[in-house]
């Protein structure tokens, strides 16, 4: 580590305070939230959020401006948004400058601790042993898999439990990873990772990779109108990969992509996304904990709708997982 980056980090870790650099090594801690107000809130595994005390102003506008020194950018009242990873861990930053917040604030989103193995899933609950098997079954057939859920339910995790899965199937795939901030944990031997910047968006990205050669295209989070360049290099030779997106059930992800295809086409594509999205996995987190409510197998659009198959038995409701670290 060079000087200036040590420095960097000691600085960082003195705005911070020991309450949130204590979290930030906490293995049972999700995320750490300051509001405008000055509050701290820090969430924990099966323990959701409680405060944590409070954190000054101008502390808060020393932690955001020396993450945007960090990421090589500038953070002002011209640009008062700032997303990235922490030097610290490399956990999701967002942080927030007047005029856009009345005070400073920011989220840290703790990365996933430990890698989590799909019988895991199953011991713990969240899945049944009929949707791992679909999923592997799937990974053997080369399926695109878009697993679906809300903020906070483990999308993250479960795409990392899915590609460990994946890397020991097919190790001798090359992979192309495509993330905003690092989450994904991948073990291939034959890997690229790449990450979005100020100037570099998930769509240019994703241009670049057609020239890597993958064999799998994994995208952390679709977010935006790079969902119809992701779909499109599905559908030509690219079959296999994983990708995220926010949206309340597996049905709701396909309406999800149209949207974001939306964005930067005239017409939503349904037959695109049909085409392209073999299989959805959603993802919820319940009031008894986290829990796989339901796997559907999509076969193309006609006639105005999706073909859509709900496969490998769910638990029932009254039944739900623990929880475990996720993002």
């Amino acid at each position: 580590m060079s000087e200036s980056k040590r420095r960097l980090i000691l600085g960082l870790q003195d705005a911070l305070g020991a309450t949130v650099t204590t979290a930030l090594h906490d293995p049972d801690v999700v995320e750490v939230m300051l509001n405008p107000d000055g509050n701290l809130f820090i969430e924990r595994v099966g323990q959701g959020i409680a405060a944590a005390g409070r954190m000054a102003s101008h502390d808060a506008e020393t932690v955001i401006g020396k993450v945007a020194h960090a990421l090589k950018t500038e953070v002002d009242q011209d640009r008062p948004i700032i997303s990235g990873e922490l030097p610290l861990g490399g956990h999701r930053f967002e942080g927030i400058l007047p005029p856009a917040a009345p005070a400073p604030m920011f989220t840290i989103r703790k990365r996933a601790s430990m890698l989590i193995r799909l019988d895991r899933y199953v011991a713990d609950g969240i899945m049944t042993p009929e949707q791992v098997d679909v999923i592997r079954d799937s990974i053997v057939d080369r399926l695109n898999i878009v697993v679906s859920g809300g903020t906070g339910t483990g999308k993250t995790t479960l795409t990392n439990a899915i590609l460990a899965e994946l890397v020991e199937t097919t190790p001798e795939h090359r992979l192309v990873i495509l993330e905003d901030t690092a989450e994904i944990q991948c073990a291939a031997e034959n890997h690229v990772i790449l990450h979005t910047t100020d100037t570099v968006d998930m769509g240019r990205l994703l241009k670049s990779t057609m020239r890597l050669r993958p064999d799998r295209i994994i995208v952390g989070e679709v977010r935006d109108g790079a969902a119809l360049t992701l779909l499109k290099a599905w559908n030509t030779g690219h079959p296999g990969g994983i990708a995220t997106v926010h949206s309340n059930s597996a049905a709701a992800a396909l309406t999800r992509l149209e949207q974001l295809v939306a964005e930067v086409s005239s017409q939503p594509m349904p037959e695109v996304i049909g085409e392209a999205v073999d299989l959805i996995v959603s993802i919820e987190r319940a009031p008894g904990g986290r829990t796989v409510r339901e796997i559907l197998r999509v076969e193309g659009f006609r006639d105005g709708r999706y073909l859509t198959t709900p496969v490998g038995a769910s638990k029932p409701e009254s039944i739900q997982g623990r929880n475990l670290h996720v993002v």
